[in-house]
């Protein structure tokens, strides 16, 4: 037989990922369920095919925390759905969460070879399988432990820098504390994003694993105020500061304390963690009116548009001062968005709030026109003279961002910040100005996403075990 004859046929290459099925647009924008539902076993195993499988592994320099894509993507195109989750968990605690809501887009899918010239390889999506068929087939996927160090750490929240370091403080035998300020753990995974991006039993399982391994949770407990960032450090050898960054940031414009104006934080966290969407059964009510307004262009603003639809607004617009090309928000995020029927007011940014008898009654807001780059790399906005206009308002969604909560700061005199009062540490070990005391995710860097704060978490855990061992 010729070698003709013998050699290998080409590999066909898929060039677009494999649809993930979702609910209808017009039935989810009424319910809190899960927008997007998950590729089944055959669909998983058919978009796993598509990865090259390449040496160089460049998806991996794009993930924060190091998870080994090409072996659980092989894993899955095996058919060992169970080993996937096991290669994931070697450095992702949260592949249920992170599957679902971590920009894979700017991160590693954006670095997979076959982005060159098709689409990459639906990596989240994959990551999101292999956690769900594995919680539902009765695993629990808990890593193996290393024997007690008789070291004790304190976590202070319960956020994805907070859960990623303490899980892999567990599994290296030291005793830990995770302290959280509301009545339920999760952070931002549990009261910032909405259950139909999120549902709140994937947060609430994945926190039952670390759980399993040892972790105590200690809810309602605000650092700060119940005990001093020093008096805890009595009771531990280290700590991790993870508290996030949950202070609401406003315009400084006019009206902006007129009732019917909330921040994004107020209107997610009264939704998510304390359950509004179902007044008068749940105490907490929330009032959205019927025509609402979300001033933001990031992946919160998109989250706040899309509850107000849920909770029965009849019309919401999306105002951001740049151009859609410049929106900061997911792309997925962006098209569920119209899709549902959020309406988007572009190059538009608000003067000022007027009200009447104390309440919101219109926005007035002014054109933009987008010109050179700014210090964030994107077009500046500068304002266009005489385009002031009106728009009608019942609520307005402030969802500019956040800023650092100083509650536990003021505890610390010591404690280093920078001008924008987020604490100052080391960017690979996480380390503070004070000894045994480290840091990391948004309370360090400012607002950012939910694996980069894992990874924050993670490189500080490596720093806390290496000084908890000279220490002994």
């Amino acid at each position: 037989m010729s070698k003709k004859e013998t050699a290998p046929k080409p590999r066909k290459i898929i060039p677009r990922k494999t649809p993930v099925p979702e609910q209808d647009a017009r039935e989810r924008s009424r319910n809190f369920d899960e927008v997007v539902l998950g590729y089944t076993a055959e669909l998983a195993r058919k978009e796993a095919q598509r990865c090259l499988s390449c040496k160089e592994r460049p998806c991996m320099k794009g993930c924060p925390v190091s998870v080994p894509i090409p072996q659980f993507i092989s894993a899955i195109k095996k058919g060992e759905f169970s080993e996937a989750v096991r290669v994931i968990k070697t450095s992702n605690l949260l592949p249920a969460v992170c599957g679902r809501v971590c920009p894979q887009e700017d991160q590693c899918e954006k670095l997979c070879t076959l982005a060159r010239k098709f689409e990459p390889v639906a990596i989240g999506r994959l990551e999101r399988f292999a956690a769900d068929y594995d919680a539902e087939n009765g695993s629990d996927g808990l890593p193996p432990m290393e024997p007690a160090s008789g070291r004790k750490v304190a976590v202070v929240g319960s956020g994805p820098a907070g859960l990623a370091c303490a899980y892999d403080l567990a599994r290296r035998g030291h005793k830990l504390v995770v302290f959280e300020a509301l009545h339920e753990p999760g952070g931002v995974l549990f009261y910032g994003i909405p259950r139909f991006r999120l549902p709140k039993k994937v947060v609430r399982r994945e926190i039952e694993g670390l759980k399993k391994m040892g972790v105590e949770i200690v809810t309602n407990a605000v650092i700060g105020k119940l005990f001093t960032l020093g008096e805890l450090m009595e009771d531990f050898d280290a700590c991790f500061i993870a508290t996030g960054a949950g202070l609401p940031r406003f315009m400084g414009i006019e009206g902006e304390n007129l009732n019917g104006v909330y921040s994004a934080n107020e209107f997610l966290t009264r939704t998510n963690l304390m359950r509004a969407y179902n007044f008068p059964q749940y105490d907490t009510p929330i009032t959205v009116g019927r025509k609402v307004l979300v001033v933001g262009g990031g992946n919160v603003a998109m989250d706040s548009a899309r509850t107000a639809l849920r909770l029965g607004a009849g019309e919401v617009t999306l105002i951001y001062r740049r151009s859609e090309a410049l929106l900061p928000a997911r792309k997925e995020e962006v098209h569920h968005a119209k899709e549902e029927g959020v309406r988007f007011e572009l190059c538009v940014n608000p003067v000022r709030i007027i009200g009447e008898k104390g309440w919101v009654k219109a926005l007035e807001c002014v054109r933009m026109e987008i010109c050179e780059p700014d210090e964030s790399g994107r077009g500046r906005p500068v304002p266009l003279k005489g385009s002031e206009f009106i728009v009608p308002a019942d609520t307005v969604i402030i969802a500019i961002g956040t800023g650092a909560n100083p509650l536990l700061t003021r505890s610390a005199e010591d404690l280093v910040l920078n001008r924008r009062g987020y604490i100052m540490a080391e960017e690979e070990t996480g380390r503070t100005t004070l000894p045994g005391v480290y840091a990391g995710g948004d309370i360090v860097t400012g607002s950012a996403t939910v694996i980069s704060a894992m990874g924050a978490g993670r490189r500080a855990a490596a720093a806390i075990h290496e000084y908890l061992l000279k220490q002994k």
